[in-house]
């Protein structure tokens, strides 16, 4: 059997190799813990800069991993270089369409570190070429091309994840516990808050057209930047990070946050799709990028046996949500990751969360980091009772990979980690209409506006990209 067609088929390697086990293990150095090559997935990287070469090394690092391919708009840029040095005999390109068909059976998964933008065409390809993918969150940058995404998975039957992390770390295996032994229960409200810097924070927030334009990079191909959305004139407040300030191109604070924040609430407590998201305060409103500060509801309807959820959102540094007694202190969460342009940033309230059920109060911050009771004597009060939490089995990357080969289930794949996505893009559509959006959950569609349901597609894809939606 091909290794291409062993990984599709989602056989796990012992499996595989039970058939020869009058074979020594020690013959495949496996009583060494080494992985074989042909046990490894062959995996290629499109973006390869800045957070994207983050993924790269912590994928690469798992050992399960051959890295074949590398692809980036911008080769050859500053923040590129670190990864090329890593991989110097590995195939570069710059264009991922020219990479997925010049080594169509040398691939057998791809990893997307692109802008939110770009997310969707490349993962589009790769799976109708039967490619597993990881993909940064959030999925993507409209409601309809997530929508496109998940029933891509379940067509071409490949191993997908999403790129929020904590997934598999103590806050998903610690919420999935306690929600099952009924520590957490009767959920009815969720304060949910990143209140650091963000790259926008302190614009003119009365412009009213995009940047002059400057010279493009020579490294850069800027028309294949765009993929599918229309073309901007270059600016480098569009580039390396700075296109997560614009609603054209990326998903604001949510979207960057709340996959870390909000989703094991989302997992656990059933909540799908919203009926209602409501922008309670829009602070320095604009039409172009997004706003200093926004409050928004979340309103999910009653599931099964349990009361129905709001979740409120909140960003922008002195847009601090109220803290009940006992919250405890501010202090920054170790567990969180420094971004990848530096450190984070001290806030007034680091970024998490605090879920208020019937009996008990739980804090908790983002990422991996796990829930507490508060007030802590409550808590201490609590601890005889509280049931053990099994450790995870693999980090975040090594499951995507495991996933590919059969080996486990994908924690954030896209029937997961889409609904999840799904939210953000209403939640970006109340901030970027500054309106409420009234959400019919069965049909998928805003009913109280008109131009808002248009833009759950967003706008038409760029001549020549259309066929991405068709896949």
């Amino acid at each position: 059997m091909k290794r291409r067609n062993f990984i599709k088929t989602g056989t796990s390697a012992v499996a595989a190799a039970s058939v020869f086990s009058i074979v020594p293990a020690t013959v495949f150095g496996r009583s060494l813990g080494h992985i074989a090559p042909s046990d490894k997935v062959n995996l290629a990287c499109c973006g390869i800069g800045n957070r994207a070469g983050s993924i790269i090394k912590s994928l690469h690092n798992t050992g399960l991993a051959n890295i074949v391919a590398l692809c980036d708009v911008d080769m050859g840029a500053p923040h590129t270089l670190e990864i090329l040095e890593m991989f110097p005999k590995v195939p570069k390109f710059k264009d991922f369409r020219e990479m997925l068909g010049k080594m169509d059976k040398d691939i057998d998964a791809v990893c997307v570190g692109t802008p939110d933008f770009s997310h969707f065409p490349i993962t589009m390809l790769a799976m109708s070429m039967g490619k597993h993918v990881y993909v940064e969150k959030p999925m993507a940058r409209t409601f309809q091309e997530v929508e496109l995404m998940m029933n891509a998975a379940k067509k071409y039957k490949v191993a997908t994840q999403m790129g929020n992390q904590g997934h598999s770390e103590g806050n998903y295996f610690q919420f999935k516990t306690w929600t099952e032994a009924g520590i957490i229960k009767d959920v009815t409200a969720i304060t949910a808050h990143m209140n650091g810097r963000r790259r926008w924070h302190g614009w003119d927030t009365t412009i009213t057209r995009f940047p002059a334009a400057q010279p493009v990079p020579e490294t850069l191909d800027w028309d294949l930047w765009h993929t599918t959305i229309k073309h901007h004139d270059y600016h480098e407040d569009y580039v390396n990070g700075q296109w997560r300030c614009w609603y054209d191109f990326g998903m604001g604070a949510l979207g960057d946050w709340g996959a870390h924040i909000i989703d094991t609430a989302h997992r656990f407590l059933d909540l799908g799709l919203p009926y209602e998201v409501d922008p309670v305060k829009i602070e320095g409103h604009n039409a172009f990028f997004f706003p200093q500060a926004s409050t928004l509801a979340f309103k999910f309807p009653k599931r099964k046996k349990m009361p129905p959820v709001t979740i409120t959102w909140y960003d922008g540094v002195n847009n601090i949500p109220q803290v009940p007694p006992g919250y405890g202190g501010l202090e920054i969460d170790p567990n969180i990751p420094p971004p990848s342009d530096g450190a984070l940033q001290p806030a007034k309230l680091n970024p998490g969360k605090i879920i208020y059920s019937k009996d008990l109060i739980f804090k908790g911050g983002s990422h991996g980091s796990t829930l507490s009771i508060i007030p802590a004597e409550k808590g201490n009060d609590l601890k005889s009772i509280l049931p053990e939490v099994p450790p995870s089995p693999s980090n975040h990357f090594a499951n995507f990979l495991k996933g590919c080969k059969g080996e486990e289930a994908c924690r954030s794949s896209f029937d997961v980690a889409g609904p999840l996505s799904q939210v953000f893009t209403l939640g970006v559509m109340a901030q970027r209409l500054n309106t409420k959006i009234l959400f019919d959950r069965k049909k998928k569609q805003i009913t109280n506006n008109k131009l808002a349901n248009e833009l759950l597609a967003g706008g038409p894809p760029r001549k020549g990209w259309e066929e991405y939606y068709r896949l």
